[in-house]
């Protein structure tokens, strides 16, 4: 079980990383699809930031302190911090890529609770699966021209 709670963290830290890169580049972007991007990237960490609290209830629902500062999710994320701000259809490619990672970890915490039956938390998985999945699909159809 210890496997899966550190995979939450993981993915706490990681969401919570996507989290800000995309209000950071909600803040900062410009160009002709100043508008379209500045509202869509607004949905995108919005949706993001209301699953940070979810996550955290899961992992102390499994008895477990979920980490809460930036400095432990620097340690824990997959999603690379941001500092630099790049042009809008980076920004994109970005966010596409950084999904994909965070869709990566939800898939290996799905296979730790089959293994350790933790159906609750797995169901709860399945739907940010599918969250990310759609968000993942929107930000691809951007890239291409």
């Amino acid at each position: 079980m210890i496997d899966l709670t550190q995979h939450l963290k993981i993915l706490l830290a990681s969401t919570f990383s996507l989290y800000l890169k995309t209000q950071f580049f909600h803040w900062n972007v410009e160009g002709e699809e100043f508008i379209q991007l500045h509202e869509f990237f607004k949905n995108q960490y919005e949706e993001l930031w209301s699953s940070v609290d979810d996550i955290a209830e899961k992992i102390r629902s499994l008895d477990s302190y979920s980490p809460g500062s930036l400095g432990r999710y620097l340690e824990l994320s997959l999603v690379t911090d941001q500092t630099k701000i790049p042009n809008s259809r980076m920004m994109i490619t970005i966010l596409h890529d950084d999904h994909i990672i965070v869709k990566n970890q939800l898939n290996t915490c799905i296979s730790l609770c089959e293994e350790f039956n933790q159906q609750g938390v797995l169901n709860f998985l399945a739907q940010r699966m599918e969250i990310h999945e759609k968000h993942i699909w929107m930000l691809r159809s951007l890239i291409k021209k």
